[in-house]
């Protein structure tokens, strides 16, 4: 068993991975440009080997038996390590190039990665960097099958850390945004019982910038807004607030590309007598996978900008 797991050749872990992945041997097999007969032989080879079964055959697909499991989570590591081995290969030969996998929430994407990434470019410009925006859930999670270098996210309630290295970052203000002509311009700092009765466009229940706005409702005396369309597409945002009275939370760092120059959106900032802020994010890199030069470039000048270097 040991003897066959140290010689482990790559298209046996990329098969084990791919079968995890999709549940099913043809579209595994199809991935490793094999067929489905060579797939089945070279499964039933590994198990033999190894004298435990790693997949259950389910009517539903397949699905990784914990020693299944196991095999899949180190092949996965192998099979990254050896494309992170290629790819800084190529960096050398072409001269700072590579590939950077990141991922953020929307205001730290706006407000630290994007001149990160200006800046990245300028000195790397071979370099092809990847930028994936979505709430934190599903960057931890990217993160935890080894699609992202690293991430400006937040972990989500009763997600195991261990896996992860954690720096603290920071937390995000929340300003609310309105069509130009809206009726609660021009008044000064307006309070959230002002506010109470117009339309609101928010997140979905649960996330961070809704439940920040929830809480300083709450800590008002109020209820939360009760008309409400919730969305997360900017795009959507902007046309709903364009022709409505509607008012949209959303971090500074949005606000401020939305209303200066030269986007300008025809959009105006309207201010609250209070302050309104997210819990902060975090910088999160997976705790065993090395990243390439230039994702390690992209992080050192984050972090330099979110410590304010």
């Amino acid at each position: 068993m040991a003897d066959f797991l140290d010689n482990m050749r790559p298209v046996q872990s990329r098969l084990l991975v791919e079968i995890a992945d999709s549940g099913q041997l043809q579209r595994a097999a199809q991935a490793c440009a094999m067929t489905q007969p060579a797939a089945s032989r070279m499964l039933a080879d590994i198990e033999d080997r190894l004298g435990t079964v790693l997949f259950e055959r389910l009517p539903k697909g397949m699905e990784p038996t914990p020693a299944g499991a196991l095999i899949v989570h180190h092949a996965r590591r192998i099979l990254d390590d050896h494309a992170q081995l290629c790819a800084e290969f190529r960096e050398l030969g072409e001269g700072r190039g590579g590939t950077v996998r990141v991922g953020a929430v929307t205001g730290p994407a706006i407000g630290e990665l994007v001149p990160a990434i200006h800046w990245l470019k300028a000195r790397a410009p071979r370099v092809d960097v990847t930028v994936e925006v979505a709430p934190s859930q599903a960057l931890v999670q990217a993160l935890g099958r080894g699609d992202l270098d690293f991430a400006l996210a937040r972990l989500p309630a009763g997600f195991d850390d261990r896996g992860f290295e954690i720096e603290p970052a920071r937390d995000e203000i929340v300003r609310l945004m309105v069509r130009d002509g809206h009726p609660m311009l021009g008044q000064g700092p307006v309070s959230l019982r002002a506010l109470s009765d117009f339309p609101w466009i928010l997140q979905e229940r649960g996330l961070p910038i809704r439940r920040a706005l929830e809480s300083v409702f709450h800590d008002e005396g109020l209820a939360s807004p009760g008309n409400v369309i919730s969305a997360s597409s900017l795009l959507v945002i902007v046309a709903l607030l364009r022709d409505s009275d509607a008012i949209a939370p959303m971090s500074q760092e949005v606000m401020e590309l939305m209303l200066d120059p030269p986007v300008s959106a025809g959009f105006r900032r309207l201010d609250l007598n209070r302050l309104v802020t997210v819990e902060p994010y975090m910088i999160l890199r997976p705790r065993e996978r090395r990243m390439s030069h230039a994702a390690e470039m992209l992080l050192d000048r984050v972090r330099s900008a979110i410590r304010g270097m």
